[in-house]
């Protein structure tokens, strides 16, 4: 019986020990299947946590490109902005330079220079003083004659011109004993270079000026005023700054304009209609005069110069400097040239205006005419017989005595004016003036 249990218990027992065994196994197997589908999916979450993370760096790339290239669009947006504004502003600031060109330029002003340095600095400086607030208005130009180099260099040092030169190796002979031949040299400059602006530079109007002349405040406006009265009036031939008889004790108003059938030169504007005649006739010495070039007409003066000739030492040779040329008056009043009326100068207006003034002069006759001046209250008015006789009452006044071409400097219709002492006005007046003015009875 006790053998039998024993027997039963140990068949029972490796029956548990069998089904263990085999429990065990089972676990193992499955535990091994579950190890190894853990390992696939810890490896198939690797990958995707790795594709995951390619995926977000690519799309951070992506990103950062995108980001780039809003950056770059902007940029460019930006940069085409700012060319764009700068081609309509460009656009607009040559169209404007165009406009005030047509609209504004009275005429380009030219110092005419050859071997005189610091004479050429000086006028320059005046010129700039006065000239950079209409710098459009009067483009500035420096026409050398010759190759000194001091004076391309001082004239190259200044960025508000432009430089010219002219240079003539052609030799040069005087056709009369006793010319100079400066005055021919001077004469073939002026011609090269006024071609050169009227007709390379296309400007209408040119003001010439010499290397040494100063200009007085209101310069640009008086010629401006006088560009719009040539326009009007065709008779005009040129307007000058210059008035011979400017010395300080025959002066007296700023305001006051004259007609002459003197060329006064010293700074004056001429038209290219004008230069059109001239050029092709221009004379090789000596141009200054032009009579037989007149046709009738006539030149625009100053009372009171615009301009102060400086140049002792020159192409005249210090010809009457101190006399004439060092006491001239150079105008220091700002006149408002603007808000003036100058239709008394036309032709028409001029020729009545200046006769009824004439003949309100008080005459005086016989010798001692200054003395007799003197005694008189208001104008007055001596008449000569010809040129000696006016060379001898301009003597005792102190005015210039000269005549070029039959005509007295500064005269009009044979008639010269000026101031002694001021405010008075003495009148010379020509055998025929009275007639050629209209003027009878007296």
């Amino acid at each position: 019986m006790v053998n039998k249990f024993l027997c039963d218990f140990r068949f029972l027992l490796l029956a548990a020990a069998v089904a263990f065994i085999y429990i065990q196994m089972h676990l193992f197997t499955t535990q091994s299947k579950y190890a190894d589908r853990l390992a696939d999916a810890v490896e198939a979450e690797t990958r995707c946590t790795s594709q995951m993370r390619k995926l977000i760096d690519q799309i951070s790339m992506q990103q950062s490109r995108i980001v780039d290239l809003e950056e770059d669009k902007n940029r460019q947006d930006e940069e085409y902005s700012q060319m764009k504004a700068l081609v309509q502003d460009l656009e607009f600031k040559g169209l404007q330079r165009r406009m005030d060109k047509l609209q504004t330029q009275v005429a380009a002003v030219v110092i005419m220079a050859c071997n005189r340095a610091d004479y050429l600095e000086r006028t320059i400086k005046s010129i700039l003083k006065h000239q950079n607030a209409v710098a459009s208005k009067y483009p500035l130009f420096v026409s050398q004659d010759g190759s000194n180099a001091q004076v391309k260099e001082k004239a190259l040092s200044y960025d508000q011109l432009t430089y010219m030169q002219h240079l003539d190796s052609k030799p040069l002979q005087t056709e009369r004993p006793g010319e100079l031949i400066a005055y021919y040299k001077i004469a073939g400059h002026y011609k090269w270079a006024l071609d050169k602006l009227f007709y390379e530079h296309k400007f209408s109007r040119v003001i010439i000026l010499e290397d040494d002349m100063e200009i007085a405040p209101d310069f640009f406006d008086y010629f401006e005023a006088a560009a719009a009265l040539m326009e009007k009036d065709k008779t005009i031939m040129a307007v000058s700054s210059w008035n011979d008889n400017g010395q300080k004790q025959f002066v007296h108003d700023p305001e006051i304009l004259y007609r002459s059938d003197f060329f006064p030169g010293l700074g004056w504007m001429l038209t290219k209609s004008t230069w059109n005649e001239l050029s092709p006739k221009w004379p090789k010495a000596y141009p200054y005069g032009l009579q037989e070039n007149h046709k009738g007409r006539q030149f625009i003066r100053p009372e009171v110069c615009r301009t102060y000739n400086f140049g002792e030492h020159g192409s005249s040779l210090g010809q009457f400097f101190r006399q004439y040329l060092e006491p001239i008056k150079l105008n220091d009043v700002q006149v408002d040239w603007k808000s003036k009326d100058l239709n008394y100068l036309m032709e028409d207006e001029y020729i009545k205006h200046f006769a009824a003034i004439l003949k309100d002069a008080k005459p005086i006759y016989g010798a001692d005419a200054v003395l007799k001046a003197s005694n008189i209250q208001g104008d007055v008015r001596v008449q000569y017989k010809d040129q000696p006789d006016f060379e001898r009452i301009a003597q005792q006044f102190g005015v210039f005595q000269e005549w070029k071409d039959g005509v007295p400097r500064t005269a009009y219709k044979g008639v010269v004016v000026f101031r002694h002492p001021p405010p008075r006005r003495v009148f010379l007046v020509g055998p025929k003036s009275f007639e050629l003015l209209g003027i009878k009875g007296v």
